[in-house]
């Protein structure tokens, strides 16, 4: 909560002129009303004409001032709200930044995004139904009070009993109820599943589960209606009984003024007035009963966007030093994911030299992916280091690692353009002929204004994977990983595009993780891995003369083949 009265106070001059003007506006409401009463009452005793032309002159000074300033304070108002958003989310999206790519390993995305969306939005009312209304509500009291007490103490007195009832004691009663709900995680669990839904939607509808999963959403759906449902009945309760003391209220000030003016300490002049006052001023505080609920639900959302504070990232503040080529070494690396029974890689050390070539093979599940993107710098080991040129990366800022990488994973990602803007990403100031000999080397026969559509629906396996390494026959980097460059491809292709990406990669530190085990005799250097563990290091010849682990798996192949 704290975060958010700081971002808030960022528009604290503009806070403070809507406050005063809406203090402005109740103030002359007030005096609005008082001088009708006032106006009622004197009538009566056919005053001079000019007392009663007086009298509505200050009518229609009030009323044009109580509307004028409820214009502005509205405008200024909802400024400071929209204003606070936009740093809220600003605030938010700073958040999430350092903590990507490895963010969705441990969050899901329908939650991220009822975050983002919902719980930002549910704090636009922390200024205009937390904040302001108090403070209006202080100032208008303070001097309705102030104002009473020149004609009565007993009336005053009956005010400050009403104000306390309505803007402490019943929001303080009620807001304890409100502790048991919670409306923003139902509505998050709602959302997420949803997402998960529509981005499953095709497989479900194959496996013949979307029924299922639909009826899973329906009692969360109605779960979180029930619990909007007991959010809403407190609302109604607080703003039923705030109503309730407020004309209570103002019949115990009428009531008081009349016993007064029946026994001569109050002139009746003024009883039709000190009536109007009351009703009047506590139009104001009425607002009041749903501050608790207001304040529940931004202390809520503003604790479901702080979750990443709990989560303090290394402090990164090196460059990765520039060199003509890289050595790269990983000694003693132990990752986990979050949650899991097992560490993914155990006890990992491995020295890939400056120039060298390097293949990772395995069984699937064996930890080949999670150590290339240890090595990329897009998750942080559990323990142990990872150096290039005895640099550790735990203290490198990313940018300056991936300047020097080229990295291509199993999956990228393709944003909705033209094949020319997915390929921008990887060089931003290439020509349309850089380009083309890109999609040309990748033998990607594709037009560069030829259209992609989200996540590259309308591409094949095959076509996504050559789209990728275009971008990376773009790139111009000392550090190569590739994540099975060729696995949707055919024989034939996969060969011409081999061919191309040695001549593109000669001269770099590459490690790449292969399926395919046949053909790696010129490889400097294979590593075999099995449930996260290395098993062997060496070159082709020596791995099969050692007839391991490697050797019985390319017999495997063999055969299949």
């Amino acid at each position: 909560m704290q975060t958010l009265i700081d971002l808030l106070w960022h528009e604290k001059r503009d806070a403070l002129y809507s406050v005063g003007l809406g203090a402005l506006s109740g103030l002359t409401a007030v005096a609005l009303f008082a001088m009708s009463g006032y106006m009622i009452s004197k009538a009566a005793l056919a005053p001079p004409f000019y007392t009663i032309l007086i009298l509505t002159s200050f009518l229609k000074l009030f009323g044009a001032v109580k509307s004028s300033s409820r214009y502005f304070e509205r405008v200024i108002s909802h400024r400071v709200t929209f204003q606070a958003l936009s740093r809220i989310r600003l605030h938010f999206f700073e958040q999430l930044q350092p903590h990507v790519p490895q963010l969705f390993s441990k969050y899901r995305s329908g939650d991220l995004l009822a975050r983002f969306v919902g719980d930002v939005e549910a704090l636009q009312n922390f200024f205009l139904r937390v904040v302001y209304p108090p403070l209006v509500t202080a100032v208008v009291f303070l001097a309705t009070i102030f104002f009473s007490l020149f004609f009565s103490v007993w009336i005053a007195l009956a005010l400050l009993i009403g104000i306390l009832l309505v803007s402490v004691v019943i929001p303080v009663i009620l807001s304890k109820r409100l502790t048991k709900y919670d409306v923003l995680e139902k509505r998050a669990a709602l959302s997420t599943e949803t997402a998960e839904y529509f981005a499953g939607y095709r497989d479900l509808r194959l496996h013949q589960q979307a029924k299922n999963k639909q009826q899973s959403l329906e009692r969360l759906q109605h779960m979180y209606e029930q619990e909007q449902h007991r959010n809403s009945r407190v609302q109604v309760w607080s703003q039923t009984l705030n109503a309730g003391v407020a004309s209570f209220s103002a019949f115990a000030v009428l009531a008081a003024g009349a016993y007064l003016v029946s026994t001569g300490e109050l002139n009746g002049l003024y009883l039709a007035m000190l009536t109007l006052v009351a009703l009047t001023s506590f139009e104001s505080a009425i607002p009041l009963a749903n501050t608790p609920t207001y304040f529940h639900e931004s202390n809520q959302a503003m604790e479901r966007l702080e979750f990443l504070d709990k989560e303090p990232l290394p402090i990164k503040d090196h460059s990765l030093l520039v060199a003509e080529s890289y050595t790269l070494m990983v000694n003693q690396l132990i990752y986990s994911y979050p949650e899991a029974l097992r560490p993914v890689l155990n006890n990992i050390s491995l020295t890939f030299p400056a120039g060298s070539s390097t293949v990772i093979v395995g069984a699937s599940g064996s930890g080949k992916s999670t150590l290339l993107q240890l090595l990329a710098g897009m998750i942080m080991p559990t323990s142990g280091e990872i150096l290039y040129n005895g640099q550790d990366i735990s203290n490198v800022q990313e940018e300056s690692l991936w300047q020097q990488t080229g990295i291509q994973l199993q999956s990228s990602h393709f944003f909705y353009g033209t094949v020319r803007e997915n390929l921008a990403l990887a060089h931003a100031s290439a020509t349309d002929e850089e380009l083309q000999q890109a999609l040309e080397k990748a033998q990607l026969p594709l037009d560069l204004d030829a259209s992609v559509f989200e996540r590259g629906e309308n591409l094949s396996g095959g076509e996504k994977q050559r789209l990728s390494l275009a971008r990376l026959f773009l790139q111009r980097a000392k550090v190569w990983l590739l994540d099975e460059p060729f696995t949707s491809m055919d024989s034939f292709t996969e060969e011409r595009l081999s061919s191309e990406l040695k001549q593109h990669l000669n001269g770099g530190t590459v490690i790449m993780i292969s399926h395919k085990l046949n053909g790696l005799e010129e490889v400097d250097q294979i590593v075999v891995m099995d449930h996260g563990e290395i098993k062997e290091v060496g070159s082709f010849e020596e791995l099969v003369a050692r007839q391991g682990l490697f050797y019985e798996m390319l017999e495997i192949e063999n055969q299949i083949v």
